[in-house]
């Protein structure tokens, strides 16, 4: 399990890093990979609970995705991630994952030099309910960075059980 998510995270991570997209190969590779090791019982996973950890990793992603906070290979990546951890470990995946990705919001936002305008974007995010996500997320603001170093980090101490 923990080869899995570390070879097809990982690479998608460092795909991600490089051209800021996760390859549709990349996901679907993982997730038949996933899906394979449960069926073969190589994981301890069984193939209905690798099946609700692909929908439940695409449930919880998929709003970050509708409001515009990630992107469709990050929601992919974290799907293909649950059918590999199987439904148990999705969400300590996704709290982790999400923790992650704030950590390094942050950093990357020192990097830039941006993290009075990163916190105040955030704080009215929340308080207008995500109706600023467009102006958050407009490619003006150099707000975006890669989300799938944190959804492999997120997904592997969710697996090593933190």
């Amino acid at each position: 399990m923990l080869a899995a998510i570390a070879i097809g995270a990982g690479g998608g991570a460092v795909i991600d890093l490089r051209s800021r997209r996760v390859p549709n190969a990349v996901t679907a590779t993982l997730a038949v990979a996933g899906l394979g090791l449960a069926l073969w019982g190589a994981t301890g996973v069984t193939l209905r609970a690798s099946l609700e950890g692909l929908a439940l990793g695409l449930v919880l992603m998929l709003p970050a995705h509708i409001f515009g906070a990630t992107g469709a290979g990050d929601v992919k990546l974290f799907a293909a991630i649950g059918a590999v951890i199987g439904v148990e470990r999705v969400l300590p995946a996704f709290l982790d994952s999400v923790i992650v990705g704030g950590v390094l919001a942050v950093v990357v936002a020192l990097h830039r030099r941006r993290l009075t305008q990163t916190l105040i974007g955030a704080a009215g995010f929340i308080a207008s309910g995500g109706a600023t996500a467009a102006e958050i997320e407009h490619p003006a603001r150099h707000n975006r960075f890669a989300y799938a170093p944190a959804i492999a980090i997120g997904a592997v101490l969710a697996v090593l059980g933190r």
